[in-house]
């Protein structure tokens, strides 16, 4: 299970390959409450590596929640935004939680191993607020039953027996199959299956967050403490750091929670109502939803590119031709792989549209921008 250490007269949660990380130099840095590695050789070379080859992320601080029972397909509908009684049995969804008033709880996957059993996997900065939020609602009386009945589901909150490691780039499937000696290559873009290693349970999927190919692999902690050496070991996957991961993401446009995702942000102002099905008769903000639909969203997260070097930054003043601030900066990089200043940020919807021209403050100064589309570098998924 997972340990706690003292580190500066705080408790920081440690993931089962803390050791190997500080054995490997790791940069450490607390993140979500968790001692997490940063960088290990560097961001550039560790981004670069997951591009072009493979690279392997500790995600252990993730957390999982089980939900089991007759309800499980009416209680995951009703608190996530994808539809999953249209899904297949071994398939994953993105989507999120939502309050009634529309934003965010959080942004997750759900992996649907049946109709009556299922995988939710939480961000780690908020796993304790999102249990405390699921239990809650599955003390609501279901919206489908007839005879007003609540939620016939179980939960189960593994978080702590449950390791991940993230296997990424366009090397990742053949990494797995002859460093792991795990067949992956059957499995199509957002699907799993559950295996074995060494006589006990796994699940990998097709899934990640850097934009390329790859899998994640689900597992106890003995079992993800050997596959992290075999693959380290082995040479053919760089150990990456939340450094890279998060510059990985951005660049193709994936939002995080608590930049891009907010409990006052939408997915229609984040622009992901592909992952919102309103069609649902029952889910948890769909009203709310439905009016801002109808009204217009009054924020939209947009790309903007700056034509100097200088770096935005998240929380920076995003400001129109009268300097007025319209926005501001979610996330914003000197991106690695196209080499341009560049950032998203969440702005009043009448300066969204695309060939827009703004300004971004930077500490005292001001640099002009052009809103373009939100996704930096092209995903190479393999589908």
């Amino acid at each position: 299970s997972i340990k706690i250490h003292q580190n500066m007269d705080e408790n920081i949660l440690t993931t089962c390959l803390h050791s190997r990380h500080t054995a490997l130099g790791a940069q450490m840095s607390p993140f979500a409450g968790y001692d997490m590695p940063i960088q290990y050789r560097g961001i550039v070379e560790e981004h670069n590596a997951v591009r072009t080859a493979c690279g392997v992320f500790d995600v252990s601080h993730m957390g999982e929640v089980i939900v089991s029972g007759p309800d499980a397909t009416d209680f995951v509908n009703y608190i996530f935004t994808n539809d999953v009684s249209q899904a297949a049995d071994g398939q994953c969804l993105y989507g999120m939680m939502l309050s009634e008033r529309g934003g965010v709880v959080d942004d997750l996957l759900v992996y649907r191993f049946s109709a009556e059993r299922y995988l939710l996997v939480i961000n780690a900065s908020n796993i304790a607020k999102d249990e405390a939020w699921i239990e809650e609602r599955s003390a609501d009386i279901n919206p489908a039953s007839a005879e007003g009945m609540f939620f016939r589901v179980d939960l189960e909150m593994v978080s702590e027996v449950v390791a991940e490691l993230a296997i990424q780039g366009p090397k990742a499937e053949d990494t797995i199959e002859n460093v792991l000696g795990i067949k992956c290559s059957d499995l199509g873009f957002y699907t799993f299956k559950e295996i074995e290693i060494d006589g006990h349970k796994a699940l990998i999927s097709r899934t990640g967050y850097t934009g390329e190919d790859g899998f994640e692999l689900y597992a106890e902690e003995e079992i993800i403490q050997q596959a992290w050496d075999k693959l380290v070991g082995s040479g053919k996957c760089e150990p990456c750091g939340l450094g890279c991961r998060d510059t990985l993401r951005f660049e193709v446009g994936l939002p995080l929670y608590g930049d891009e995702l907010a409990d006052d942000i939408t997915p229609i102002e984040a622009g992901l109502g592909m992952f919102v099905k309103l069609d649902k008769p029952h889910m948890m903000g769909r009203d709310a939803l439905l009016a801002q639909k109808a009204a217009g969203a009054p924020r939209k997260l947009v790309g903007l590119e700056l034509a100097d070097r200088a770096i935005p930054r998240h929380g920076y003043e995003v400001l129109n031709d009268a300097d007025e601030v319209v926005g501001h900066v979610t996330t914003g990089y000197h991106a690695i792989s196209v080499d341009k200043s560049v950032a998203m940020a969440l702005v009043d919807a009448r300066y969204a549209a695309q060939g827009t021209t703004l300004k971004v403050r930077i500490r005292r100064k001001t640099f002009p921008c052009t809103v373009v589309a939100k996704r930096f570098y092209k995903k190479s998924y393999k589908k």
